[in-house]
C-alpha cells in the first residue's frame, strides 16, 4: 500500500512541476504584474490554473496519506527503545597499574632534578 501511495504521490510531484511551468507568466513576479484598472490584479480562472490547484490538493492528500502509514508502521518502537535492545559492548581491559601514577624507577635517577 506504501508503495503504491508513493508512486502515485511521485506522478504527481512530477505533474504539478510540468503544470506550473506550463503556464503563463504574468511579467513583474510575486505578483506585481497584472493591468489593473476595472479587473482588479487577480487573473481570471484558466482550466489550467484548476488542473493546478487539482493536483495540488491531491499531492497534499499523498503527502498526509503517506505520514499517516509511517506514524502506523513506527506506533509500537521508539528509538530510545532500539538503543537499549541492543547489547552493550564491554570495554576492553586496563592493566593494573597499582596506586602509584608513574612507572617504577628501577634505581634509575629521578626524571626531575632534586632541587639544591
Amino acid at each position: 500500500m506504501e508503495n503504491v501511495v508513493l508512486v502515485i504521490h511521485l506522478i504527481l510531484a512530477l505533474s504539478l512541476i510540468g503544470m506550473v511551468l506550463m503556464q503563463r507568466s504574468e511579467g513583474g513576479g510575486l505578483g506585481m504584474g497584472g493591468g489593473g484598472g476595472a479587473n482588479g490584479s487577480r487573473a481570471a480562472g484558466t482550466a489550467m490554473g484548476k488542473a493546478t490547484w487539482i493536483l495540488a490538493i491531491a499531492f497534499i492528500g499523498t503527502s498526509i496519506a503517506l505520514t499517516i502509514i509511517a506514524a502506523e508502521k513506527s506506533a509500537g518502537s521508539s528509538v530510545v527503545d532500539r538503543i537499549t535492545d541492543a547489547p552493550v559492548a564491554e570495554a576492553p581491559a586496563t592493566p593494573d597499574l597499582g596506586t602509584d601514577l608513574l612507572p617504577p624507577s628501577d634505581g634509575e635517577a629521578p626524571l626531575l632534578p632534586a632541587s639544591e
